[in-house]
């Protein structure tokens, strides 16, 4: 797996951009140029023995708001319209939601939640926060529709805008 270890302060700026603490953090899968964590990768089963389907969880703030605003604006129903219009952009969908599972049995099967992805895959486009989340964490290429958000959204991971108290 290609993610970086979670320092304690990389853990202590994930709750400052959740609000909550962390738990059953397995490492930072992207970072905001400053190297603030932008992903988190978590366990497929919490240590409480919840199955958690989002092992790709994006924790920036300005990342989040900016997708939320692309969601309330309906660019996930125009995501979902493409699925159905284009073969060949629903196929690479399929091949996103194959990639996620097996990124996360390789970390450990959870029965409870086998063939369920995240973010709607593989026929609905659901949320465009785990979706981005995945394209952050794996790079461009395996998720179009997180590819696709992350450049029609305001937010750039190239371009920092933590907060002072949460960089990195």
């Amino acid at each position: 797996m290609n993610w970086d270890t979670a320092s304690e302060r990389d853990l202590e700026i994930c709750q400052l951009q959740l609000g909550r603490p962390m738990r059953d953090v397995l490492g930072i899968g992207a970072r905001c140029v400053c190297g603030a964590p932008t992903v988190v990768v978590t366990k497929p089963r919490l240590s409480h023995g919840e199955p958690f389907p989002t092992i790709f969880y994006l924790t920036h703030p300005g990342a989040t708001a900016a997708l939320s605003t692309l969601e309330a604006n309906g660019y996930m129903a125009e995501m979902q319209e493409k699925l159905g219009s284009d073969p060949e952009f629903a196929a690479a969908y399929q091949r996103a939601h194959e990639s996620y599972l097996a990124t996360r049995e390789a970390i450990e099967v959870v029965d409870e939640i086998a063939g369920i992805s995240a973010g709607g895959m593989p026929t609905r486009v659901k949320c465009l926060h785990a979706l981005a989340g995945h394209s952050l964490a794996v790079g461009p290429g395996v998720n179009l529709v997180g590819d696709a958000a992350l450049a029609d959204c305001s937010w750039s991971p190239s371009v920092c805008v933590c907060a002072p108290d949460a960089r990195g």
